[in-house]
């Protein structure tokens, strides 16, 4: 017996031509990059067909791109899969809210303006922090916990086994590094990004992402969500919008998460959005799961193939 939940990507999934021949090959994608432009007052579909990767890449124009290609193909597959029964949704940090989008909680436009609103404060925290991020490949949890409290820098993402991320002030984030590797990190290796996400440096967002969350009408899920703060479902909206103003500057519990779902049951995930990043981490959580996805037509038609009845 299946039981199937749904994973959405989170930020750095973005790359230039994502959704491109979803929405030249299918009128439903084509309709809702347009309904997405015109939600935002600008040509977002075309920075994420065509970039550049410099604007593509601003966190302002990443994040609802992710979200938006994410949820193109959400609606993608249920439209060729009407019968497709899902019993979970799970997204990584920016993805946690196509994953409430997807469970019913928020609308898909609200989320859209919410996630440009949030890639805005987000950016806006950077331009005032020295904040950078690296991962740390191939050292225990305990190890990299004992090199964040050191260097004075926060575990961010807890992605994998053998694959977590850290985040802070540039120059602490230099000497975790250093410390990481000391300590036997096969690589400890700064990220590309604009500034220290899921950590203190990020505070200034969270007044301002609770302000645009109280515009939203925000729902019991249909479904349930996992939270990236708790690694457990969402509860009430209260707690729902709650949770997404911690998670701005909490660590991202998405092993845990997984772990959850699989101890509950679930077999089969299927990721959507661009990338294959979280279908990656999957492997290294457990290789015994089935994992699918959605990031364009050949993906969606491999994936619609494997999900017919027999």
């Amino acid at each position: 017996m299946q039981k199937i939940a749904l994973m959405f990507a989170g930020q750095g999934a973005q790359q230039v031509g994502m959704g491109r021949d979803l929405a030249e090959q299918f009128p439903t994608a084509k309709s809702l990059f347009d309904k997405a432009n015109e939600t935002l007052g600008y040509d977002l579909a075309n920075i994420c067909f065509n970039g550049p990767e410099a604007e593509l890449t601003k966190t302002e124009h990443a994040q609802p791109g992710i979200y938006l290609v994410s949820w193109v193909a959400f609606q993608l597959l249920r439209e060729k899969l009407p019968h497709l029964q899902f019993a979970c949704t799970a997204g990584l940090s920016l993805g946690e809210f196509t994953a409430l989008a997807a469970g019913g909680a928020i609308a898909f436009e609200d989320g859209l303006r919410v996630v440009r609103a949030r890639g805005r404060f987000m950016q806006e925290a950077c331009d005032v922090t020295a904040g950078s991020m690296a991962a740390i490949i191939g050292l225990e949890e305990s190890a990299t916990r004992a090199v964040c409290e050191q260097a004075g820098v926060q575990l961010a993402n807890l992605n994998c086994p053998g694959q977590l991320v850290i985040s802070g002030a540039k120059e602490k984030i230099e000497k975790a590094c250093e410390l990481a590797k000391a300590q036997g990190a096969k690589r400890a290796l700064p990220l590309a990004v604009a500034g220290a996400y899921h950590s203190p440096l990020m505070e200034s967002a969270q007044p301002k992402l609770s302000a645009e969350l109280a515009r939203i009408a925000v729902n019991a899920p249909s479904v349930p969500v996992m939270s990236n703060v708790t690694a457990q479902p969402h509860g009430a909206p209260a707690e729902i919008r709650a949770r997404l103003v911690e998670q701005v500057t909490a660590s991202v519990l998405w092993e845990a998460s997984m772990r959850a779902l699989i101890a509950n049951g679930f077999n089969l995930f299927i990721e959507l959005g661009p990338g294959t990043a979280l279908s990656g981490f999957m492997k290294r959580i457990d290789k015994s799961v089935q994992v699918l996805n959605v990031a364009d037509a050949a993906s969606l038609n491999a994936t619609v193939a494997a999900l017919q009845p027999q």
